[in-house]
């Protein structure tokens, strides 16, 4: 049976893997928290890779506070660059082959063209900057990896942008969105089912791919969808990012070019709005 370690169970992709583990019985995953490994001492990690017999390691554990980054360097540095080193170390010392998820946020957001695995990174925050050294260490290290960026992920888990706009539409009447700053949301449970198709045939086609859901909007336009698919009345205004100042600084354009993970893969990728769709029906489940 292939073993499969999934680190930062307790974040929203982690609980998305468990929510599908069972379609994939001849898997035995290992779901494992900050609680349960700290993968930011490296003693800990090697010596859980030592007692357990694991084929793959998925890496959904991450410093994701975006704003709180710029004032916490320290603690983003060891979640995202040091605990991803001591993860790909200890992978490549017992040849495990590595799913490593990271974002979008490498670049900044200059392009008016999609961004393919080839654009050279530049991030503008240092939430983005722990990212890609992140993504630097693993390259280092170990060749059997699968490095997968992606975009405003949300889910029916966790903390995310739509659960974050249905929550405030409970104690207002009105909202202000930001419309100049465009993506491509990205639904845990899809990115969820790709990583498990990459197990599942045990792909060797390894390096870095773009996945996010299909199509391009603003904030703007997917807070506008999220109100009308859940059947909520509010009115939104549409205002640009410097109306709205934040600590840490957002790429004005992410949309990722995906044709590698399609190609390779051999995958479809639903439109965004269909799985939004879907996410709103399993959160009001």
């Amino acid at each position: 049976m292939t073993t499969v370690l999934v680190t930062g169970a307790s974040g929203q992709l982690g609980q998305c893997i468990k929510d599908i583990a069972h379609q994939f019985p001849a898997l035995n995953l290992l779901f494992v928290d900050k609680n349960t490994l700290d993968i930011t001492n490296t003693n800990d990690v090697l010596e859980f890779f030592e007692t357990h017999t694991i084929d793959w390691c998925i890496n959904c554990a991450a410093y994701t506070a975006v704003d709180n980054a710029e004032n916490d360097h320290e603690n983003a540095y060891k979640v995202n660059v040091f605990g991803v080193k001591n993860i790909a170390q200890a992978c490549q010392k017992y040849d495990v082959k590595m799913i490593h998820v990271s974002t979008d946020f490498v670049f900044d957001g200059l392009k008016t063209a999609p961004y393919t695995e080839l654009d050279i990174p530049n991030p503008i925050n240092i939430y983005g900057e722990t990212k890609l050294k992140g993504e630097n260490e693993i390259q280092q290290i170990l060749e059997k990896h699968f490095i997968i960026r992606t975009s405003w992920l949300y889910s029916e888990h966790g903390s995310n942008f739509m659960k974050t706009m249905l929550r405030l539409a409970e104690d207002r009447d009105e909202l202000s969105v930001i419309d100049d700053q465009f993506g491509t949301p990205t639904y845990a449970g899809d990115l969820a089912q790709i990583i498990f198709q990459i197990i599942q045939t045990n792909s060797k086609n390894y390096g870095t791919f773009h996945y996010s859901n299909d199509g391009a909007i603003s904030w703007f336009d997917f807070s506008k969808a999220i109100f009308e698919l859940s059947d909520v009345e509010i009115k939104l205004n549409a205002i640009p990012t410097t109306s709205y100042p934040t600590p840490a600084k957002r790429p004005i354009y992410s949309i990722m070019d995906k044709s590698k993970i399609i190609v390779t893969m051999g995958i479809e990728i639903p439109f965004w709005e269909k799985s939004l769709n879907r996410a709103l029906i399993k959160l009001n489940k």
